[in-house]
């Protein structure tokens, strides 16, 4: 059905959602498609596209906790069932939507017995939690738990570097995942014969329910359109040669330049290159 669709359109490209669901709080999927393009250019689009999704979108996620009651990540506490690493393991699943520039604080406090979970997580206005019964911990004694949290936005993954140093005042950094898609894939369906040849690009985000797959997609764009501005306002001067080009200044001699000059000059005996 989508490809009789492509099949009478106009040569303008359009974009268009053919599927939408939210699996569950934490797990949102779409399905896209651009169409019509020319051969080889539904590869370029999909690739940089998959590359802008997963590494060029900013998300938010804690990414340390701290407790003075903790000696050290690997230890228990006596009325709570989860041991330390797991506590941090289960916050660093927390999913958050916000607005936030760099870092804020948040925190913790519960008391039990009873399960903790992220709707007890206190945070800034600018901070929205996406799924308020993501577990954290269950307490099976009457015991408070209080943990300072900080939350962070930022692109990509960064992995924690634990120092001595930070154990001791019980801060504890945690593994961040920025990254608001999950997974992104793209396929692409050829029709047409001949000179005639075109391709349909079919997109599939997933995201971690922060971010709508939609909201991901746009947000991708506008990150790849940034990258390419500077090259359209490149100064005029610095591209522009003379019609008499030996009075122009010619760019420096690239490595493929180069590689073509040592070729053509082969049979001489002695060949010096330099590079500078």
């Amino acid at each position: 059905m989508v490809r009789e669709k492509v099949r009478v359109s106009t040569r303008t490209l359009q974009w268009k959602c053919v599927e939408s669901r939210v699996d569950n709080k934490r797990l949102c999927y779409g399905r896209f498609i651009l169409s019509p393009l020319i051969k080889g250019q539904a590869d370029t689009i999909g690739i940089a596209m998959r590359r802008a999704l997963l590494g060029e979108i900013e998300g938010t996620c804690i990414t340390r906790a701290k407790s003075e009651k903790i000696p050290h990540e690997y230890s228990t506490i006596v009325g709570i069932q989860e041991s330390v690493h797991e506590i941090l393991m289960n916050l660093k699943e927390i999913g958050l939507r916000s607005n936030l520039y760099g870092t804020c604080g948040a925190f913790i406090c519960a008391r039990g017995p009873g399960y903790v979970t992220a709707q007890d997580i206190i945070s800034p206005p600018s901070v929205e939690i996406v799924d308020n019964t993501q577990h954290i911990a269950r307490l099976t004694e009457p015991i408070d738990l209080c943990i300072g949290l900080q939350i962070e936005r930022n692109r990509g993954y960064r992995y924690s570097i634990k120092r001595p140093n930070n154990f001791q005042d019980g801060s504890y950094p945690i593994d961040a995942v920025f990254m608001p898609v999950r997974n992104a894939n793209h396929s692409i369906h050829s029709y047409g014969n001949g000179n005639e040849r075109q391709e349909i690009l079919f997109l599939e985000i997933w995201t971690n329910g922060s971010l709508t797959p939609k909201e991901a997609l746009h947000e991708a764009s506008r990150n790849l359109i940034d990258l390419f501005i500077p090259f359209l306002h490149a100064e005029e001067e610095t591209l522009h040669l003379e019609y008499n080009r030996h009075k122009g200044t010619l760019p420096p001699l690239t490595f493929h330049d180069r590689l073509a000059k040592l070729r053509k000059n082969k049979k001489r005996n002695r060949i010096e290159i330099y590079f500078y």
